[in-house]
Formats: C-alpha cells, sequence, structure tokens
C-alpha cells in the first residue's frame, strides 16, 4: 500500500535545499544539481504544485538561525504541505531539536517525509522510529566531525607548529618562528625623508616614490591597513 494518498497529492510538495558552508556552494556543485534534482521526482511521484526552499545555503545546519528552515516549519503548520523532500536527513537538521520538532509537526498535520531512500510516515511507529535514527545519526556525524578537528588542532599544538596568526607587523618566516616584518614602505618612507631634507629639488620625484612603494605594499599586505597607512601619513607630515 502505497504511503502517498491524494490528501498529500492536494497540497503541496516541498523541497528543501541546504550546504553547510559558502566554499561548498562554489566546489560542491554535484550535490546542489541532486537536491534540486528532488523537484523532478516529486513531480513524477504525482504532485503538481513543488515548491523549492534553497534560503538556507551556506548555513548549517547544527543549530544556527535558518530562515529557509523556519519557512518550511510555518508552511508544515498551515497544513499546506503535503510531503517535504531533502535528499537525506542531515540536510534538514544536525540536532535532535529541530529534527524531532519537524517530525511532529509532520505527524500532527499528515505530512511525508521524502528522501532517497524512501518515504516515511511519522505517524506509523516503524517508520517515526526509522526517522529518529536518522536524525540521531545525522546528529553523532556532526559531532565526529567536530571531534576529529579539534584532536588534529590539539596534535598539531603539541608539536608547536599550530600558527592561528600574529600580530600586526609580525610574519611567519620559518616553522616555529614569528619575526618582524621589514616592509618595502617603511624603507621607501625612510628613503623619502632622507631625499626630502638632503635635496629639496628632488622632493616631487621622492614622494611619488613614496606613494608607488605604498601602494605596492597596500597590494602586497593587505591585511595590515594601518601599517601603510600611518607609514604614508609619517612621511607626509615629515615632508611638510
Amino acid at each position: 500500500m502505497t504511503k502517498i494518498t491524494a490528501d498529500h497529492l492536494a497540497r503541496g510538495a516541498f523541497v528543501y535545499i541546504r550546504q553547510s558552508t559558502p566554499d561548498q556552494l562554489v566546489h560542491n556543485r554535484e550535490s546542489q544539481r541532486r537536491q534540486y534534482g528532488l523537484a523532478d521526482r516529486a513531480k513524477q511521484l504525482g504532485w503538481a504544485t513543488v515548491e523549492i526552499i534553497d534560503d538556507d545555503l551556506g548555513r548549517s545546519g547544527g543549530g544556527i538561525a535558518r530562515p529557509g528552515f523556519e519557512r518550511l516549519l510555518a508552511a508544515i503548520c498551515e497544513a499546506r504541505v503535503g510531503a517535504v523532500f531533502a535528499i537525506e536527513a542531515s540536510r534538514l537538521a544536525r540536532n535532535g531539536r529541530d529534527w524531532h520538532t519537524l517530525i511532529e509537526f509532520c505527524g500532527l498535520v499528515g505530512t511525508v517525509i521524502v528522501d532517497e531512500d524512501g518515504i516515511y510516515d511519522p505517524r506509523h511507529s516503524n517508520d517515526r522510529l526509522l526517522l529518529g535514527m536518522k536524525g540521531t545519526m545525522s546528529e553523532l556525524e556532526l559531532s565526529l566531525f567536530r571531534q576529529r578537528s579539534q584532536e588534529a588542532l590539539k596534535q598539531k599544538a603539541r608539536r608547536g607548529a599550530l600558527f592561528l596568526g600574529v600580530a600586526a607587523g609580525y610574519v611567519i618566516r620559518q616553522v616555529r618562528r614569528a619575526s618582524k616584518r621589514a616592509t618595502g614602505a617603511c624603507v621607501a618612507a625612510r628613503g623619502t625623508h632622507r631625499a626630502t631634507h638632503r635635496m629639496p629639488q628632488y622632493r616631487g620625484g621622492a614622494q611619488r616614490c613614496l606613494a608607488a612603494a605604498t601602494l605596492q605594499h597596500r597590494s602586497q599586505y593587505p591585511d595590515q591597513p594601518r601599517l601603510w597607512w600611518s607609514v604614508c601619513l609619517r612621511a607626509n607630515n615629515e615632508q611638510d
């Protein structure tokens, strides 16, 4: 006996699409195509009205605010959703609170959940049990990812090879060593100072040299705007 009834088909099919990070949006394009392809599957199963919710692209499912997921829950509560389509349970939620809230709402209004493995009706005990296990495994998977990352960082720190960043004006020259950065803009500023005091007739050329060196430093080290700006400002004050 099919779990999809005329009542489900009379309502709309909602396809929920999510990827966790902006980097995945750029490099994991096949996952996007697979998720958008669920709209074609919904039409093949008999739904005439298919709505795609992709507001949460680039957002984690581990508990942060997700406007697309909230819009999905609101549509379910309004009894406008006959089926929720997702490529897998982890796309819908990565934490137990959101997952079980979705199951409860779907069970109350008679909405089925469809993924690549099958069709589930939360009102049936067996389907509800299977959905609960899928949600638990999805949440556990995220915890394992985080645990592996943290342990890798700790191991790297024990070797003394972990650099999370250095203060402005410093640069990592080699492993386990950070030294002050001798920038071209600083050298140019000192040279400009000498040129403008010793040879006033070349002051205009020296200023142009300083401007070129400052812009070059800015393009090479965009993470240190205060440094190149202070060098330029100090040199201009000295020239005045």
